[in-house]
């Protein structure tokens, strides 16, 4: 006699089990999106991540103007002040360098706790670190030492590294489609300080004296209050952090990070992707011509009997190239890519080279549009260069290669800056442009490098675009 196999059981008992696997289901599943959001620390849709953004560029415009004061208030007098206290004009010029390589030390520093905290502490401490820098140079007006007015100058280029820093915090939630146009009305904000800064530093003296000090100690009074103020802002504006928005709202879509960042990883970054090798490159480069034949400008225009007055309509102009127009160059690399604005770039600064190194000695409408062309050609190459490397970068790397490329950036400027004196002193201005028409060669060179890079990166933006 045959045994019948049970049937499925229809009564309470199978209704219960399949109701408890049903509930099962659902508590895993919201275990598991708990689980994801706890990770990511908070969901950021779309719409969402776009009001952060808008609120990041309204606060790092308004600490740029605030940070620019100071930096070029510095910038202005470092050299002037130097000189009065160690009685050596050949000394005078080490404010500026160490003011220089302070901006690049910073720089790296700074990038690597943008990277373990977020944006707003890393530019914070630069601005405050900068203040500091700027209180001891008062000091070290007062008591007269030199000594001492260099290491302020060093933490004061704390401050343009967090100026610098800035325009990358720009782009952290930007979409592609408007990364370059972010950074670069971030670096157009510098136009006001930059211009307001020099224009100060008279009434600073006066108001130092009045108090006491030092004529040449009151503008650094007036750069150590923008960039506390600068530090303020950012400190109670720059909410939620934009990087950390970026970070989370990558990890909620699954993306995999490192929890920490290295030099190592920096150079895996560089040999791995050509597109930052080459955007790194073509801004050290780009700002090695800049600051070699900006700063050398002046002295051999001076030597040639030129005013203090012209000299500073010249370099006004150079200001207004390197930061006026920036607007229309992130459009532009948005537009048309970052290699071929990159490459435009190259092509503006052999102009400016050409102009300035056959003008006439002394003051000349052509030595004024060679430097306005000089600060043009650079926008150019830092706009693209500088968005190129940051789109470039995976994400969790992104804070050191960008800290390491300011980092080259700044030595490279401090070098070249150093074999533009030794140029000028031995075979004249006219060498010296010869000299920066090589590296602008290597401009050109990364551009195409860049151009010509096989694989495009995937994008690892933070919106669903």
């Amino acid at each position: 006699m045959s045994r019948e196999r049970p049937g499925p059981e229809v009564g309470p008992a199978a209704g219960l089990a399949g109701l408890s696997g049903r509930i099962g289901g659902w508590v895993g599943a919201a275990a598991g999106g708990l689980a994801q959001t706890m990770y990511a620390g908070v969901r950021w849709p779309d719409h969402r991540v776009r009001e952060v953004q808008r609120r990041t560029i309204r606060t790092l415009v308004a600490s740029q103007v605030l940070g620019g004061l100071g930096t070029t208030i510095g910038v202005a007098v470092a050299a002037l002040l130097a000189e009065d206290v160690s009685g050596s004009e050949k000394l005078a010029g080490l404010a500026q360098t160490m003011q220089v390589l302070g901006a690049a030390l910073a720089s790296f520093l700074l990038a690597r706790l943008m990277g373990r905290r977020g944006r707003r502490p890393g530019l914070a401490v630069g601005y405050l670190v900068g203040a500091v820098g700027a209180a001891l140079c008062v000091v070290a007006g007062v008591v007269r030492s030199f000594e001492l007015l260099l290491v302020a100058a060093l933490l004061l280029g704390s401050t343009t590294a967090a100026n610098n820093q800035s325009r990358y915090a720009a782009t952290d939630l930007a979409t592609p489609q408007r990364r370059a146009r972010a950074l670069s009305t971030v670096v157009w904000a510098t136009t006001v300080g930059a211009v307001a800064g020099p224009n100060l530093t008279g009434f600073g003296g006066r108001a130092g004296h009045a108090v006491g000090l030092p004529v040449l100690t009151g503008p650094f009074v007036l750069g150590m209050l923008g960039m506390l103020a600068a530090a303020t802002v950012v400190l109670v504006f720059l909410r939620p952090d934009p990087l950390l928005v970026a970070r989370e709202a990558a990890l909620a879509r699954g993306a995999v990070q490192r929890s920490s960042t290295s030099w190592q990883r920096v150079r895996e970054v560089v040999v791995a992707r050509p597109a930052v090798a080459a955007g790194v490159a073509a801004l050290a480069l780009a700002h090695a011509v800049m600051v070699s034949v900006m700063v050398m400008t002046p002295l051999h225009m001076h030597h040639s009997g030129a005013s203090l007055e012209v000299i500073g309509v010249v370099i006004s102009a150079h200001v207004v190239g390197m930061y006026a127009f920036s607007p229309v160059v992130g459009w532009a690399a948005d537009r048309f890519g970052r290699p071929f604005v990159l490459s435009a770039g190259a092509f503006v600064l052999f102009g400016a080279l050409v102009l300035a190194g056959t003008a006439p000695a002394g003051a000349s409408y052509q030595v004024g549009g060679g430097l306005f062309l000089l600060g043009l050609g650079w926008s150019f190459c830092t706009v693209s260069a500088s968005t190129m490397l940051t789109e470039a970068a995976p994400l969790d790397a992104r804070t050191d290669v960008q800290g390491a490329a300011d980092l080259v950036m700044g030595v490279t400027a401090a070098v070249a800056g150093a074999l533009g004196g030794v140029i000028v002193g031995t075979a004249g201005f006219g060498w010296l442009t010869l000299f920066a028409a090589a590296l602008v060669a290597g401009v050109a060179t990364a551009a195409e490098y860049a151009r010509r890079a096989s694989t495009r990166l995937p994008d690892e933006s933070p919106l669903a675009l």
